[in-house]
């Protein structure tokens, strides 16, 4: 069966004009009821898990069958929905009561992707990096029903003030965020003491753009 695929994403820099919300095509018409969805988080992520109990989302966790591979000269701004999606197809098949969410973030800066660091080492190079400096953390959101297909993504400005190597080395030796993009966790002790400011949504930062996704959880049928 085929899906209705809608794409947002936040207004391109190069296109301010646009509105972000377009359809790509529809192949489906949907007449299922938005009501009694069973909602199902394809992530692991105690954050997403957090921000998902705190909008009063009853979730169930379910393992995904999937390898992190891209092209290594793929679009950063376009990269957190492709894997979004990557990861719901490998799902397989979802029920006509369910609905499944999975994500990805990642940290851009001056389009250079940084990942989740695999050690000590390289969370403080890239704290160091961006000590400072502002960067961009996007969130690219999959929800996919029965009938409909629905990406979507975020985009939040941060700003880090300079960190010393005393603030870092404290940071990574007590919090480890080797499961963090970028190499740290807004929530935790570096982002009270390091982020001067944000341009967008905090929530995204953490996972999920959480005001998106409730709109479009009412999308997606």
């Amino acid at each position: 069966m085929g899906y209705r695929i809608l794409v947002y994403r936040y207004p391109k820099k190069i296109n301010p004009g646009t509105k972000g919300y377009f359809f790509i095509f529809t192949l489906t018409k949907n007449q299922s009821k938005k009501m009694g969805k069973k909602i199902l988080l394809g992530s692991q992520s105690p954050r997403r898990k957090e921000l998902l109990k705190k909008m009063d989302i009853r979730f169930k966790t379910v393992e995904l069958d999937f390898e992190e591979v891209f092209p290594e000269d793929f679009p950063p701004y376009e990269l957190p929905e492709y894997l979004a999606l990557q990861k719901s197809l490998s799902y397989g098949k979802v029920k006509k009561d369910e609905i499944l969410i999975t994500a990805d973030t990642i940290v851009v800066l001056k389009g250079m992707i940084l990942g989740k660091p695999k050690n000590k080492t390289q969370a403080k190079k890239m704290l160091n990096t961006l000590s400072g400096r502002k960067h961009e953390v996007i969130t690219g959101v999959c929800l996919r029903c029965k009938n409909d297909l629905i990406t979507f993504s975020d985009l939040t400005e941060v700003y880090f003030k300079d960190l010393t190597q005393k603030e870092i080395d404290y940071y990574v030796s007590k919090y480890k965020p080797f499961d963090k993009a970028g190499g740290y966790g807004i929530q935790e002790w570096i982002g009270l003491i390091g982020v001067k400011k944000i341009k967008g949504s905090f929530y995204n930062i953490m996972g999920l753009p959480t005001q998106k996704l409730h709109t479009f959880l009412n999308e997606c049928k």
